[in-house]
């Protein structure tokens, strides 16, 4: 169980931080690398596109809104370790989606992407001082600190996995 101040985080990314397996921070966001990229090339190709029901998202579409979300909260993670004060926006996650173009492209390329993206959050996160780490700061009139906002990155990752596994891949 991860241990986090309740001033750190909203409680809508409660069940997010919950998810991690491990208290280290730096080694849940290294083991996602590989696993998240094998269980992607794993799914048939004639689920890639699925939707399981009208309107939903294509396992394509949530590689796509993994990268998106990781690239969105790294940035809230870099602004808060410089300690920004400003309040940054949230942003509406359906309407990046619908003109993300996920489908358009190969499922090789979106794991490439994917793949360059956690490494650089990696990298972030591992140049932190526990200073920085603590740190809290406001995105969408919420409090997140930096440590948090990697928790959230780990566990919004592995929400979206189990939820192909559970509608997408039965």
């Amino acid at each position: 169980m991860i241990h986090l101040n309740n001033n750190e985080f909203s409680e809508y990314y409660g069940y997010y931080i919950s998810l991690n397996t491990s208290e280290n921070l730096i080694q849940n966001l290294e083991n996602q690398l590989q696993v998240t990229a094998d269980f992607f090339k794993s799914i048939p190709s004639e689920k890639l596109e699925f939707q399981y029901e009208v309107g939903k998202w294509t396992p394509k579409d949530i590689l796509q809104h993994i990268i998106d979300s990781e690239r969105i909260f790294a940035y809230r993670a870099l602004r808060f370790a410089r300690f920004d004060s400003v309040n940054l926006p949230g942003y509406e996650e359906n309407d990046y989606a619908k003109v993300a173009n996920a489908n358009g492209r190969t499922i090789d390329d979106l794991i490439e992407e994917y793949k360059i993206v956690k490494l650089a959050s990696i990298h972030l996160f591992k140049s932190f001082t526990k200073k920085m780490l603590l740190n809290i700061g406001q995105a969408n009139n919420a409090p997140a600190s930096v440590r948090a906002i990697g928790y959230i990155i780990a566990g919004h990752e592995i929400h979206h996995i189990n939820i192909i596994k559970e509608r997408y891949l039965k």
